[in-house]
């Protein structure tokens, strides 16, 4: 750890703008942190120290215990002591400027300018011991220069930041070097303004961006605080970092096909990147009936190998574009922030238990039961009380750690879209009506990314019941801008590419079956297999629901035949037409509701027409009309 004397004015080598220099500059102490380790030692309060409790004298309240963090074997293990602060609040960001948004201000929530608060937390900040270090948000010449400044005690809170974005040593940043973005952390206004909330405030200026983290979890500020700040950068200069994993599937036949999978939190993003988890026997058990109790397995005995590319942000960068129909991204992370709430024993995936249990480099564990000295396992999740597990248990892994993973931008050949759907029966109709997985129109595929539903039992935010909608690009929680904007980048993007086969997959459930993550790992086993193969006009069908696009009439891979039940749900007996139609009712209706927003005068006139198309009771060959299809073969 650097020592007193070392620390004085090295900060000035960050180069920071007027208010981050007048923080700096007043602070009593300030760590300029050069790597993970710096960060691991202030986490954990020194580096003789396996225990360091993070809290605040409150004004009113006390002392405040924020988390408590443990030195592990494998990394830092942080847990929150308010179950609240163990997700993301979906409603916490706020926008402290007078640019275009068609996002909450502050001045809107809490009455008045967001600006003397603002001037309170750099004042509060200023008479603070802190840490500090650079990054940049992306990469480079695909994004900015950045850095932060936090509290010293807060070290869990940096170091997550820097794993997930990257930390620049001094002696290497560039000698243009000038942060554009800069990040404030200041935890105990949470309690003095803001009732306990999860509170992050935006400001944006021609070339700067401000955000002011006002809670510890790392969700809104140092992962999509930063997420939107890039995506803030592609409004301006006519570009989208898209919400999605990439992964580089190879067949056992050594045939290669790279899929996008977009979606809400909780739309199967992490688990695209994983091995299909397998019973003790070692087959694939396809899924549960709800209602009969019957179980379906297939037996794949050699799975498609894969090759990690990005896992939740994928900079879609014009310098990264060859002009050749499909779409080429890279990943905007150094890190991934994996949700492992889904592995809840031993040997679930062996292959990523390994890797976090027995790490290459200290990893940080979030909502993870562990003792200081222990080993942080993954599915020892922390209670949010007596026998009820922590929903969001998570983990950060650097990018290298993975295995075959890609650095290089990568040529995307599926574009998929997640989504949890419930359980649907005769007795409870509901939108969980969509098949194993479905062939979309581009048209079609535009809509679902402007209405990304959030879906059944979201496990990654606090969430209220019912189908609700992420907003835009599935990415709109963290955007600061203005919807249509990135409606009109998104379906520019999507004209652009017309080689990509686009598909949506749904996960939990196909009607009244349970079945986790299985359908995007059985369509990712078989679209690798098939390749680049169109699809003839016998071995698919328009969906029933014409928002569902084509259904498969018929699957078989690797000699497995997938029922017809469980490719079009209304065949299922447990479910039947009249509940299907009831669902198809329900998902219509909120196609509607979410999408009318769009129809302004700056919306694309191809995307007037599109959604219009929706709101007539467009059709499946209706949308085929409008943007070309690239899955179906000449009759």
């Amino acid at each position: 750890m650097p020592t007193k004397k070392s620390e004085e004015r090295i900060w000035e080598k960050l180069n920071p703008p007027a208010d981050a220099r007048a923080v700096l500059e007043a602070s009593p102490r300030v760590v300029v942190a050069g790597d993970t380790a710096d960060l691991i030692d202030l986490a954990c309060g020194g580096p003789g120290s396996n225990h360091f409790e993070v809290g605040y004298d409150v004004p009113g309240k006390g002392w405040v215990v924020e988390a408590e963090v443990a030195r592990v074997r494998n990394g830092v293990c942080a847990n929150y002591t308010d179950p609240y602060m163990r997700r993301r609040d979906p409603d916490c960001m706020f926008i402290g400027d007078d640019l275009p948004s068609d996002k909450p201000t502050y001045r809107e929530r809490f009455g008045g300018d967001f600006e003397p608060l603002r001037r309170e937390t750099l004042d509060w900040l200023k008479g603070q011991e802190l840490a500090a270090f650079a990054f940049t948000a992306g990469r480079r010449k695909m994004g900015m220069d950045a850095i932060v400044i936090a509290p010293l005690n807060a070290g869990f809170f940096a170091l997550g930041l820097a794993l997930l974005q990257g930390i620049s040593r001094l002696e290497e940043l560039p000698k243009r070097f000038a942060p554009q973005l800069v990040i404030y952390a200041a935890p105990p206004f949470r309690h003095t303004r803001f009732d306990g909330r999860q509170v992050v405030v935006h400001k944006r200026g021609e070339n700067s961006h401000e955000i002011y983290a006002y809670n510890l979890y790392p969700g809104p500020s140092a992962k999509k605080g930063v997420y939107g700040s890039l995506l803030a950068l592609g409004e301006r200069e006519g570009w989208v970092t898209a919400h999605c994993s990439t992964v580089q599937v190879v067949t056992p036949y050594d045939n290669t096909l790279t899929i996008m999978h977009e979606g809400a939190s909780g739309g199967g993003k992490s688990e695209m990147l994983e091995t299909a988890h397998r019973e003790a026997d070692g087959r694939l058990l396809l899924g549960t009936n709800l209602v009969t109790g019957e179980k379906r397995h297939v037996e794949i005995p050699r799975g498609c190998a894969l090759r990690p590319v990005t896992d939740d942000m994928a900079l879609c960068h014009p310098s990264l574009q060859k002009g050749d129909g499909k779409l080429a991204v890279t990943d905007a992370e150094n890190a991934w922030f994996v949700r492992v709430n889904h592995i809840t024993r031993y040997a679930t995936d062996p292959i990523f238990e390994g890797l976090t249990a027995q790490p290459a480099e200290p990893l940080l564990f979030l909502n993870i039961d562990a003792v200081p000295g222990g080993r942080a396992l993954i599915w020892e999740h922390i209670m949010d009380a007596p026998g009820k597990p922590c929903p969001n248990p998570r983990v950060i892994v650097p990018r290298q750690a993975f295995p075959d993973i890609i650095d290089d931008a990568v040529t995307v050949d599926i574009r998929s879209m997640g989504v949890r759907t419930p359980p649907c029966t005769a007795d409870n109709p509901t939108y969980g009506i969509i098949g194993l997985f479905h062939l979309m129109p581009p048209a079609l595929s535009w809509l679902w990314r402007l209405v990304s539903p959030r879906g059944h039992d979201n496990p990654s935010i606090v969430d209220t019941g019912g189908m609700t909608s992420e907003g835009v690009g599935s990415y709109w929680p963290f955007a600061t801008g203005r919807r249509v904007d990135h409606a009109n980048l998104l379906l520019t993007q999507i004209v652009s590419t017309p080689k990509v086969v686009h598909i949506l997959c749904p996960n939990q459930h196909l009607g009244a079956w349970e079945v986790g993550f299985m359908p995007q790992w059985i369509a990712r086993e078989y679209l690798a297999r098939r390749g680049v193969a169109k699809f003839k006009p016998e071995q698919v069908r328009p969906a029933r629901c014409p928002l569902l696009g084509h259904a498969l009439h018929h699957l078989t891979v690797e000699g497995n035949s997938v029922p017809r039940w469980l490719l079009q749900v209304n065949t299922q007996p447990e479910v039947g037409d009249a509940a299907y139609d009831e669902g198809a009712r329900m998902l219509t209706e909120f196609f509607h509701r979410e999408l009318r927003p769009f129809l302004t005068d700056d919306l694309h006139p191809l995307g007037r027409t599109i959604i219009e198309c929706c709101l007539d009771g467009g059709q499946v060959q209706d949308y085929q009309s409008l943007i070309a299809t690239p899955y179906m073969a000449n009759e």
